[in-house]
């Protein structure tokens, strides 16, 4: 058997390195026996039992296997309580020092225990971040974690989450919404290129009509799509949102900041999807997309669920006569745009271009636009129809009533109608107009219309004087020009308050 001495003496690393190495070996050994010769309160109670009965010591220990030490030292006790260990914490001094130095690191343990060290400190990082913990210094103490439970048609949890799909081969980026029945668990979820209030309304229709009722209030997290202000239960609905939920008969609601558990219902399913949905599936279109989604939650919503220990769809079965039926009318979520039609023949939504008449060009027109479809209107008898494309593709939609025929296009030769009624009224300013179509900063065609409701509405020499002004110094600002106009008409055709005093009067 080798000594220490003669082992430091005859080792290669230097014998101070050594003994440092054997004494944190020998702690290491003395704490994991005094860990393993600390008995439960089970084992003390027994020896404590044993020794009533008569049994000595030495066997006590035989059939328990421990030292007689630990049975000397239960019975000494006399106390079936396991005794609780009485050290000293090594951070204990530096209390006062730690408290002053966590909010300087903002509660970064690891810079508290550099400056610590720096100060003359000798403890550990782990000994810090013991301590801490024990006296409850950067952690709020733990809470048991409770359970909600709604009654049938209660509440109806709502919620989005982005996921990465693959769509018509492309790897997108989508915003799944989901809705989930507190009480019978029925999943609903559908996905969108953006999530705004207009995508919302559609989206909470849906699912209404999915579920076939509407639930007594809808809980959401603190977002602005539903949110005017405040949060929590201070939470101010927008008003468009607040009337939405009126048409159903539910009212918003909001969780408080920072306890999303109150949303568990719509949270859990998140993780669901992207592991099982969209894991391997591939998607051509938008419809194709969402058509998959709703097969897959009817499936999901008929499988059994070991966490609530039933069927989704069974349970559904008792809470859909608790909810409140649906209005006997729907109207479809839509939203207006005003647009002017350029000079190709298009108006421009989201990135999009849908076609209307070339008759059109340069005329206002509304746009409505719905979960399916783009309705261009110029008035009532002329409605112009699209499908809708859901997200920005710069794509252009051109139906087929409004391509001319061949050889029967506006050709770039021919005067545009406002152009030959301008040169009809006043062919003295034939000059002026082929200067204006090179020069104007407006569209040629929005100008020219400008020009003619100038040459109809105004007397006809005020108008040509300002057009030779115009034309002398350069000038195509058609706004300027109408200035330059009434000015002229207010001299010749009206008194203004100076002449009227200069006349004499009637007395």
């Amino acid at each position: 058997m080798v000594s220490r001495a003669s082992y430091c003496a005859t080792s290669s690393i230097s014998p101070c390195k050594n003994s440092i190495v054997w004494q944190q070996e020998s702690r290491k050994k003395q704490g994991q026996e005094r860990k393993k010769n600390m008995l439960s309160q089970s084992q003390r109670t027994t020896i404590l039992e044993l020794h009533a009965q008569g049994v000595k010591k030495r066997e006590i220990a035989r059939v328990l296997g421990i030292s007689r030490l630990s049975v000397r030292k239960v019975l000494r006790s006399n106390s079936p309580q396991v005794p609780l260990l009485q050290r000293a914490e090594k951070a204990e001094p530096y209390r006062q020092q730690i408290l002053e130095l966590l909010p300087r690191c903002k509660g970064n343990l690891v810079r508290v225990h550099e400056e610590l060290v720096a100060s003359g400190a000798v403890f550990s990082y782990q000994a810090l971040t013991a301590f801490s913990r024990r006296h409850g210094l950067t952690e709020p103490p733990q809470q048991a974690a409770g359970q909600y439970h709604f009654l049938a048609g209660e509440e109806l949890q709502h919620d989005t989450s982005p996921h990465e799909v693959e769509l018509a081969g492309k790897k997108r980026r989508v915003q799944t919404a989901s809705a989930v029945l507190c009480y019978s668990r029925m999943l609903f979820f559908q996905c969108f290129a953006t999530f705004q209030r207009f995508d919302c309304k559609i989206f909470l229709t849906e699912a209404l009509r999915y579920f076939g009722g509407s639930p007594q209030r809808v809980m959401t997290d603190n977002t602005h799509v539903v949110v005017l202000r405040g949060t929590g239960r201070e939470m101010v609905p927008v008003p468009e949102m607040a009337a939405f939920a009126e048409r159903f008969g539910f009212s918003f609601v909001a969780h408080e900041r920072g306890d999303a558990n109150r949303s568990a219902r719509v949270e859990r399913p998140f993780w669901f999807i992207e592991r099982n949905f969209l894991a391997g599936r591939t998607f051509s279109s938008w419809p194709d997309l969402n058509g998959q989604a709703r097969q897959w939650c009817e499936r999901v919503n008929s499988t059994y669920k070991k966490h609530i220990r039933a069927v989704p769809r069974e349970l559904f079965a008792l809470e859909q006569r608790h909810l409140q039926p649906l209005p006997a009318w729907i109207p479809e979520v839509y939203r207006l745009h005003q647009r002017t039609v350029d000079v190709e023949g298009y108006v421009a939504l989201h990135s999009n271009r849908y076609s209307v008449p070339v008759a059109w060009i340069g005329r206002r027109v509304e746009i409505r636009e719905t979960k399916d479809k783009i309705e261009i209107q110029l008035d009532a008898r002329n409605i112009v129809t699209h499908e809708r494309i859901p997200d920005e593709q710069y794509q252009r939609i051109t139906l087929g009533a409004h391509r001319p025929p061949r050889g029967q296009g506006l050709k770039r030769s021919d005067a545009h109608p406002e152009e030959q009624a301008i040169l009809q009224a006043a062919p003295e300013i034939a000059d002026y107009v082929s200067a204006l179509k090179q020069h104007s900063h407006k569209l040629v065609v929005l100008a020219l219309r400008q020009l003619l409701r100038l040459v109809r509405e105004y007397p006809r020499e005020p108008f040509l004087a300002a057009v030779r002004e115009a034309a002398r110094y350069g000038l195509y600002d058609l706004d300027r020009l109408e200035r330059m106009i009434l000015r002229r008409v207010q001299r010749d055709f009206f008194l203004l308050d100076e002449e009227l005093e200069k006349e004499p009067s009637d007395e």
